[in-house]
């Protein structure tokens, strides 16, 4: 068992920025606020979206993309990137619609003279459930499941990719005691969905809705061995319904393009921005 750190939090905690050396120690910080005053960008179409190609970003463009896919064209949307490593969510354009400066965030200018901010991934699926009213259950037994996995999600993930991801891949030195709790918790996630897809084809049945664009970014990369290089860490080929789930919507040419927008990092393709269907001319 590894020896236990002698460290003692002390009285009052004081950020030191010296002490911050991971290399994603730039894109956090203990206030609010903007720290640059700069604007976003406007496209063409009423929907314009704030964001970065990680799993978080991925829902959103996942779903938008799903919708087009589905027939609605006023589904078009122009995605912007903020690099999170050059602080673009610090500026006053994007504080301005999110708060908490933490991607995704979304504007939507169909009503010009009052346009409607939304931040928070859940948050932005739920609003383009209920205004395209499309995968989103109308029936209120499955509405309400739909939503308490959505809620699954966004309370899972900071375990999934805040504690294990940073702990296990990221961290300047391993912790023992946190990659066995984060392991651990994660394992008994992977397990749940596994035994949840196993008489389901989506997260709530035979109908896709915002719960599975929620999960799948997350937890789908992970049982594709796709997150963190922690596949046979995590024994992930074991979660065989998983495993299915995750493997059949990878294939779908909504997911295959919602995964690489605002994505310009990695040896897999990617846009660094999109404004029509043709950015993926050559990429999917």
């Amino acid at each position: 068992m590894q020896k236990l750190s002698e460290y003692v939090p002390p009285k009052v905690w004081k950020w030191e920025k010296e002490n911050n050396i991971n290399r994603f120690s730039n894109i956090n910080r203990p206030i609010s606020g903007a720290t640059s005053d700069k604007d976003l960008p406007k496209g063409v179409h009423p929907i314009q979206l704030y964001s970065l190609g990680t799993p978080n970003g991925q829902k959103v463009t996942i779903m938008l993309e799903e919708l087009l896919e589905a027939g609605h064209a006023d589904a078009e949307y122009d995605a912007w990137l903020i690099n999170i490593m050059e602080r673009d969510q610090f500026s006053t354009g994007f504080v301005g619609i999110n708060p908490n400066s933490k991607i995704p965030a979304m504007v939507d200018y169909s009503n010009e003279n009052d346009p409607q901010r939304v931040f928070e991934s859940g948050s932005i699926l739920f609003y383009l459930a209920e205004k395209f009213e499309c995968f989103f259950p109308k029936e209120r037994k499955a509405r309400t499941e739909a939503m308490s996995w959505l809620m699954w999600q966004m309370g899972s993930g900071p375990i999934l990719g805040g504690g294990f991801g940073h702990f296990y891949a990221y961290a300047p030195f391993k912790i023992e005691y946190a990659v066995d709790r984060f392991s651990m918790e994660v394992k008994r996630q992977l397990d749940v969905l596994d035994k949840q897809l196993e008489n389901n084809e989506f997260i709530i049945g035979n109908e896709l809705t915002i719960a599975d664009f929620a999960i799948y970014p997350w937890y789908g990369a992970m049982a594709r061995g796709l997150l963190y290089k922690a596949g046979d860490f995590l024994e992930v080929e074991t979660y065989t319904h998983l495993s299915r789930w995750a493997k059949q919507l990878s294939k779908r040419p909504a997911f295959k393009k919602g995964s690489i927008v605002n994505r310009s990092w990695g040896s897999e393709k990617g846009i660094k921005e999109r404004h029509s269907a043709s950015d993926f001319k050559g990429k999917v």
